[in-house]
């Protein structure tokens, strides 16, 4: 069995890479095992440095890469006649901190009847879906691949 020990940093796109697909409960844990699409096992022993997002690469220490991809789970997604609606579902979920997905149109997060009486009685519509599961990392969150100044050094650039 082959076990990956780094993640990958950095616009990585290899071509022919092996993928394994994995719940979001499994993206967020540096130390799992898994079937690959082909059979074989793989464990993985990462740096505690986050969570692996849709499209991450990690490899093995003899340079083998593989590509993690979010997995379609059970989730509960939320619909809205409005922008506005929606909008205002996100506000009420967020202020319960649990991982929530955004799109465009639709809201996603975990099973959960509670939230979802919630939504319902806000005037929207919830139901059972399968869908990879990429939720929001929050705004403290490490982002890769930004180059940006922080808020903090950019409130110290622009006063310096």
């Amino acid at each position: 069995m082959k076990i990956y020990t780094e993640r990958l940093e950095g616009n990585v796109v290899q071509e022919n890479v092996a993928v394994v697909e994995l719940t979001f409960d499994t993206r967020q844990k540096s130390r799992f095992r898994a079937t690959l699409s082909n059979g074989h096992d793989i464990g993985a022993d990462l740096p505690r440095t986050g969570i692996l997002r849709h499209g991450s690469y990690i490899a093995t220490q003899e340079g083998d890469v593989l590509r993690v991809d979010a997995k379609a789970e059970k989730l509960m997604k939320v619909e809205a006649p409005s922008s506005f609606d929606l909008l205002k579902a996100a506000y009420h979920l967020g202020n319960r901190h649990v991982p929530l997905m955004l799109t465009p149109t639709a809201l996603y997060f975990e099973p959960d009847h509670v939230l979802a009486e919630m939504i319902i009685g806000l005037g929207l519509t919830v139901y059972e879906t399968m869908h990879p599961f990429e939720p929001e990392s929050g705004a403290y969150a490490q982002h890769q691949h930004d180059h940006r100044l922080s808020p903090i050094k950019a409130l110290h650039h622009v006063h310096t």
